[in-house]
C-alpha cells in the first residue's frame, strides 16, 4: 500500500519534487483550457491543495466532470506553484474516484448558514468553519491531558450513570429498563426496586463527588468527559450533554484553587496561539475580529481577584442600566459579570465568597456564617468560565449542609465516609470544555462547537 501524504505536510513541502500520494475530498472543481483543477482537502489542514490534471491522463474525461464533495486519491509530482497565494501544487500522474457526489450533494461552493449546517451536522465537518472548529477541540482536548499529566495528576474516569445528583438540581436525564407502558408504582412515586439498578437512576450531572474520594488517595485528581443536564433551555450557551474538565486538590484551599484554575486557562490560550495557528487565524479574520489579542492579552495578563461583596459594591454604583436586579444574596448574571471583568477590571477576574444561599451544598462555610469558600474566573466577551470551591471537609457542617438543602445524608454515607476517616482540607473546579472551545475560536453557540449538539428535540445522528 502506497503511503499517503497528507494535504496539511504537501502544503508544506513534504515530498516536494518527488512523487507523493493524496486522499481526501474535493472542494471545487474547475476544466480549464487543455487543464483540470481540483482543490483537495482532507480535513489536516484549513488550505486545500491545487492538483493539476492534463488531456494526457488516461480518464481525463471522467476526472472533467468530478464534482464538490467527491472522494479522490492522487498520485503526482509536488511542484512550485506558479499560481498566486499557494506556494505548491501537485501535478497529477494518476488520479482515481474514490466515492463519487453528484449535484445533490449539501455542501456546494457557496456561503451557508449555521443553522443549515446544523441540520447536516454529519456533513459539517467538510466545511471550513467546521473543519478549523473541530482541529482546534481535538487539540485542547490533547492540551487538557497534557496539561495535568505535566504536574502529576491522576485521571480518574468517574461515573457516567449515577444514583446521585452532584448540583441537587434534579436536572437528570434517568435511566431505566423499567417497562414505561406499565410501571409499578409504590410510596405516591415509580417502584424502582425492580429496575437495573434496583433505585433511580440518572446520567451524570458531573464527576466531582467521584472526583473528590480520589483525591483522598491521590491527592491530585482530574477528570475529563461528558455530563449530562435535562434542563429544557434553549439558549446558545446551553447544552444536554456536554464534556467537563473537574481538577480535584487534596491539602489544597481557595486560593490553591484559583491558582491552578489561572494556570490552567492560561497554558490553553497560549496552546492554541502556538499550536492552532492557521485556524485561529481564520476565526480572527471570519468569525471573531479581535479574537487573537484577546487570547494574548488573557495568556499575558494576571488575574484579579475581587470579593463577592465588592462586586455588588461596583455592580450597584455602574451607570448602566441592568436587565436583572443587583442585590447582596443573588447570583450575578452573564450581564454583571461581563461589566465587571471588561469596565471594572479590564481583564480575567476571580469573584470570591459568595453566599451561602445560593451555592452548592459541598462548598466550604466561611467563619462569617453567610458566605462559602468559592469562586468564578470571568474573562472578557464570556463572564464565567470556570466555577469553583474549597469544599467542605468537616464532616458536621456537611451533613447540617445536606439537611439544609433537602439532600438526605444516607444517600451519600460513602461521600461523607471520607469526612470521617483521614478528611483533608481540598479543592477544584469545573471548566465546561464546550464554553471553553465558545471562548478559543468565537463561535457563539455552543451547538457549533460540539459534534452532534444534543439541545431540547434535537437528538438526530
Amino acid at each position: 500500500m502506497v503511503a499517503r501524504t497528507r494535504i496539511r505536510s504537501a502544503l508544506a513541502g513534504e515530498g516536494g519534487g518527488g512523487e507523493v500520494t493524496v486522499k481526501g475530498w474535493v472542494r471545487t472543481s474547475r476544466v480549464g483550457k487543455e487543464v483540470a483543477f481540483l482543490a483537495l482537502n482532507d480535513g489536516s489542514s484549513l488550505a486545500n491543495l491545487q492538483v493539476v490534471a492534463e488531456p494526457a491522463l488516461p480518464n481525463y474525461a471522467e476526472i472533467c466532470t468530478v464534482g464538490t464533495g467527491a472522494a479522490v486519491a492522487v498520485r503526482g509530482r509536488l511542484v512550485d506553484s506558479p499560481a498566486a497565494g499557494q506556494r505548491y501544487e501537485l501535478r497529477a500522474a494518476a488520479v482515481e474516484l474514490l466515492g463519487p457526489a453528484d449535484e445533490s450533494y449539501p455542501l456546494q461552493k457557496k456561503r451557508h448558514t449555521f443553522e443549515y449546517l446544523r441540520t447536516i451536522a454529519h456533513l459539517r465537518p467538510r466545511s471550513n468553519t467546521f473543519g478549523a472548529v473541530f482541529r482546534v477541540r481535538s487539540s485542547l482536548a490533547q492540551a487538557v491531558h497534557r496539561f495535568f499529566a505535566e504536574r502529576g495528576f491522576l485521571y480518574v474516569n468517574t461515573p457516567i450513570i449515577t444514583t446521585n445528583d452532584c448540583e441537587g438540581a434534579g436536572e437528570l436525564f434517568r435511566v431505566t429498563t423499567l417497562d414505561l407502558a406499565r410501571p409499578k408504582f409504590a410510596g405516591g412515586g415509580v417502584d424502582f426496586s425492580g429496575d437495573f439498578f434496583g433505585e433511580a437512576a440518572g446520567l451524570a450531572v458531573s464527576g466531582q463527588l467521584e472526583g473528590e474520594l480520589f483525591a483522598q488517595a491521590f491527592s491530585d485528581i482530574y477528570t475529563f468527559g461528558p455530563t449530562f443536564r435535562a434542563e429544557n433551555s434553549n439558549t446558545p450557551r446551553h447544552a444536554a450533554e456536554f464534556w467537563m474538565i473537574e481538577p480535584e486538590m487534596a491539602f489544597a484551599d481557595l486560593r490553591d484553587d484559583a491558582a491552578l484554575a489561572e494556570e490552567f486557562l492560561r497554558y490553553l490560550c497560549r496552546h492554541v496561539l502556538d499550536h492552532c495557528q492557521e485556524d485561529l487565524a481564520f476565526f480572527n479574520e471570519h468569525i471573531d475580529p479581535g479574537l487573537v489579542a484577546r487570547i494574548e492579552g488573557v495568556a499575558g495578563s494576571s488575574f484579579a481577584m475581587m470579593e463577592y461583596g465588592e462586586a455588588i459594591e461596583r455592580l450597584r454604583q455602574a451607570s448602566v442600566a441592568f436587565e436583572y436586579p443587583v442585590e447582596w444574596g443573588l447570583d450575578l448574571q452573564t450581564e454583571h459579570e461581563r461589566y465587571l471583568t471588561e469596565q471594572v477590571v479590564g481583564g480575567p477576574v476571580f469573584v470570591v465568597n459568595y453566599p451561602q444561599q445560593i451555592k452548592a451544598f459541598y462548598m466550604r462555610q466561611n467563619d462569617d456564617g453567610k458566605t462559602v469558600a468559592a469562586m468564578d474566573l470571568l474573562v472578557p466577551k464570556v463572564g464565567e468560565i470556570i466555577g469553583g470551591s474549597q469544599r467542605e471537609e468537616r464532616y458536621d457542617l456537611l451533613v447540617a449542609r445536606m439537611e439544609e438543602t433537602g439532600i438526605d445524608p444516607a444517600s451519600l454515607w460513602w461521600y461523607l465516609d471520607t469526612r470521617r476517616w483521614g478528611s483533608t482540607p481540598h479543592a477544584g473546579f469545573g471548566l465546561g470544555f464546550e464554553r471553553l472551545i465558545m471562548y478559543l475560536t468565537g463561535m457563539e453557540n455552543i451547538r457549533d462547537v460540539i459534534p452532534f449538539p444534543r439541545t431540547p428535540r434535537h437528538a438526530e445522528f
